[in-house]
């Protein structure tokens, strides 16, 4: 090739790329004038130096580079606004259908937990095999370019410790949840998280200094009656079970109302990237404590495992997968919907996890139990409408912030 070939070669590869630069996202337009870009330079010999190739080759990274600029959930609602032909329309169908997607992989994943730890009792492996396989997730697609499906972009020392606190309460509030499932049934487990709220109550005025109005504060006593009367009645119950459960509701309450503190300072960083970064500090807590506390019996509890399910290693990384997904679900149905629509999600979603669990294993429920559990679920529905009404009786607050809220186990 002569060096003046070689000057036109250059020049090409340089400004082809320019064009595509200039535009949004690139498109087949952009395409065809990188083409004929290089055509013009080569007078015709295009095909014969091989350039065209090697510019169509860097046309594709870039248009893939260029799609990832547009957040994964914007993708989505501009092709459900195609269809139906109504910005509002499309708004609403991606938003159900993040919801429907949460439920599904919810309940795929309490299902396959609960299966796992019938054969496999080792719940802070298990907890961190879900962490692990999520941050596994996350590095994997960030690297290949999917960065708005990850980390987004790297963060700031104070960025870190400002995620780090509420995180720390989310790995502890997901390994004490998953200590509940194992010792005892997955309906149970979920009654006594309705909980929830009354932790959230009470930290938000020890810490908060806040006070919740006495109708919000009534709407309570149906939970607490709920999961008291639930409990006593329940086959399966055990304390350690029962005080897993009342654990992981005390840490996703500090999760909660330490993030309100914490998190408005978190800046151009969205739902998804907040998860992935909270998923990178859970490992850091729960891979050093499944070491700890079971690391000494693991080989035999895993030995026994391959024993009664051959596909063992398949399972933890079909769970794990599960676990990250449906929880990064629940965090893009939060930043598309309000808390208290969030939280009518959640007992529509703890319904649905109870009633496919009791179908799923057998579980024998008594009708105390049946009653208990009604009662619960039915007030943290008051609670979340009552709270609903306290706000609107309230002044309207600037938004600030990113919200991290979400109920997760």
């Amino acid at each position: 090739m002569s060096s003046h070939s070689t000057m036109h070669v250059r020049t090409a590869l340089i400004q082809a790329p320019a064009c595509l630069r200039s535009a949004k996202v690139p498109c087949r337009a952009s395409l065809q004038q990188a083409q004929h870009l290089v055509k013009c330079n080569f007078f015709g010999q295009s095909r014969q130096l091989g350039v065209q190739k090697r510019v169509l080759q860097q046309c594709r990274r870039l248009t893939v580079v260029k799609a990832e600029e547009k957040p994964v959930d914007a993708k989505i609602e501009s092709v459900a606004e195609k269809e139906t032909g109504s910005p509002q329309a499309g708004n609403n169908l991606t938003t159900l259908g993040f919801i429907a997607t949460w439920y599904a992989l919810n309940v795929g994943f309490n299902l396959q937990n609960k299966t796992i730890f019938n054969y496999f009792p080792f719940p802070w492996t298990v907890s961190a095999v879900h962490v692990v396989v999520g941050l596994a997730y996350c590095t994997v697609a960030y690297f290949l370019g999917a960065k708005n499906a990850s980390f987004q972009r790297p963060i700031t020392k104070a960025e870190f410790q400002t995620i780090a606190g509420p995180a720390s309460m989310h790995a502890i509030g997901h390994v004490a949840a998953n200590l509940s499932f194992a010792a005892v049934a997955i309906s149970l487990t979920h009654t006594v998280k309705t909980l929830e709220p009354v932790f959230s109550v009470i930290l938000s005025k020890v810490i908060l200094g806040q006070s919740t109005p006495l109708p919000v504060v009534g709407t309570l006593v149906p939970i607490m009656a709920g999961v008291a009367m639930a409990s006593a009645a329940e086959l399966s119950f055990n304390w350690s079970g029962f005080i897993s459960a009342m654990v992981s509701n005390l840490t996703f309450g500090f999760r909660a109302v330490w993030s309100k503190r914490a998190m408005t300072d978190i800046k151009n960083l969205s739902s998804t990237a907040i998860y992935a970064w909270t998923t990178l500090v859970s490992v850091l807590i729960c891979v050093p404590g499944a070491l700890i506390f079971e690391g000494p019996k693991l080989q035999a509890g895993i030995d026994a495992a391959l024993k009664k399910e051959p596909n063992f290693y398949l399972s933890l990384l079909s769970v794990g997968l599960l676990y990250h997904l449906y929880n990064q679900f629940a965090f893009n149905t939060l930043s598309r919907v309000t808390p208290v629509s969030h939280g009518v999600c959640n007992v529509v979603k703890r319904v649905v996890i109870i009633g496919t669990s009791v179908v799923f294993f057998g579980n024998k429920l008594t009708n105390k139990t049946k009653l208990g559990t009604a009662i619960a679920l039915l007030g943290t529905y008051l609670y979340t409408e009552a709270t609903k009404r306290s706000k609107a009786q309230k002044p309207s607050e600037p938004a600030s912030g990113t919200s991290y809220t979400p109920k997760t186990a």
